[in-house]
């Protein structure tokens, strides 16, 4: 159960889940509060029942928990597995009229700054703390994010850790691709682009990208920068002004959002993470699968994703960013394709989707074993 299947990371991973339990002879049905979202024809191809409770709207709540309870008991689940904090109040709250069914709760983040949020956000936020002893079974997606919920209060003994897959069947290297999007862009063959692919979040911290973009394009003539997410209109147009008073409005490219997202990373000569706060971050391991060089933040399970095969430097850091960007600049071109060439092999190695199907399994099955 989940609040949407818009484009994001822990939709993009319910959906892989779904389909992988079906195809292991599970019977799966998805739960959305409202319908209509991108990854609901992959569900749809691959068999698997989407029931859209038809939210309409943040108040909307008498109408839609009773289509809720009402659908929940017509399919007598066995186990309810919410995804994000508000699904995972929800799902708390409607318990007692399931009798049988085991709750899990699934935490796609870590340590979060809830002052950039509004009320309601933080007061769910606060709800899910404290009714955490309800859930049988709690799965973070990361360590991080199993660490923080303990300093939260979440019972540690409930919490589980399973890592995200990465799709490497989508996500792999095609040179043929990254070039005609970089034609499109007007990128040439000898300009050195930097990416970041991250919806428009403060969490995300565009502002670190943009003074670190300033200060390498001072460093490296033929710097490019593209900014691959969307957001919301404001907070995007604060970021193109800063952008324009840093002197970038001919070397960075808004891209907004788009779903091509093997095309974008493998057009990138770096992928970068600047962010300040994160769980497990998939855009790391999607670039890594498509054999780019990364520069992470070393925030949430960015670190432990690239392994010895990234660029960590800490959060907040322009420079340190630069400085990285510039490393890998310097190489040649054997030594970025070796980089590449390592970092597919890590994901293919440690971040499977079959992996995390096969461990999320694990999990759910314990709650029907006792």
């Amino acid at each position: 159960m989940t609040r949407s299947l818009e484009i994001g990371g822990a939709e993009r991973q319910l959906t892989l889940l779904a389909k992988g339990l079906h195809q292991r002879g599970h019977e799966v049905t998805v739960m959305v509060f409202y319908g209509g979202g991108f990854f609901e024809p992959e569900l749809a191809a691959a068999g698997v029942p989407l029931i859209s409770l038809e939210k309409r709207g943040r108040w909307d709540m008498t109408g839609f928990l009773w289509r809720l309870v009402r659908r929940l008991r017509e399919a007598r689940p066995e186990v309810v597995y919410s995804f994000l904090p508000a699904p995972n109040l929800i799902a708390a709250l409607v318990k007692p009229l399931l009798p049988g069914a085991r709750l899990a709760w699934g935490l796609r983040v870590s340590m979060m700054d809830m002052a950039h949020y509004d009320r309601l956000a933080r007061w769910i936020y606060k709800l899910e703390g404290w009714l955490a002893w309800l859930p049988a079974r709690i799965i973070a997606n990361s360590e991080r994010g199993r660490e923080f919920a303990i300093e939260r209060g979440f019972p540690g003994q409930k919490l589980a850790v399973v890592f995200n897959g990465i799709d490497t069947g989508r996500f792999q290297p095609d040179p043929g691709a990254g070039r005609r999007l970089r034609a499109e862009w007007g990128i040439g063959e000898d300009d050195f682009l930097v990416g970041h692919v991250g919806r428009l979040d403060p969490m995300k911290d565009h502002p670190n990208f943009l003074r670190a973009a300033a200060v390498f394009s001072s460093q490296w003539k033929k710097a490019r920068f593209v900014c691959v997410g969307g957001g919301p209109e404001d907070y995007g147009a604060a970021l193109l002004e800063m952008s324009d008073a840093l002197g970038l409005s001919d070397a960075l490219h808004w891209a907004g959002a788009r779903e091509d997202l093997t095309d974008i990373y493998n057009a990138l000569d770096v992928f970068t993470l600047p962010s300040i706060r994160e769980g497990f971050p998939n855009v790391v391991g999607e670039a890594m699968a498509c054999g780019v060089p990364c520069v992470v933040t070393d925030v949430g399970d960015a670190a432990r994703i690239t392994g010895k095969e990234g660029w960590v430097v800490e959060p907040g850091n322009p420079e340190a960013l630069a400085g990285a960007w510039l490393e890998i600049a310097r190489m040649d071109a054997g030594q970025r394709r070796e980089a590449g060439r390592r970092a597919v092999e890590r994901i293919q190695e440690h971040f499977t989707v079959t992996r995390m199907i096969e461990e999320t399994e694990a999990c759910l099955s314990s709650l029907l074993s006792g």
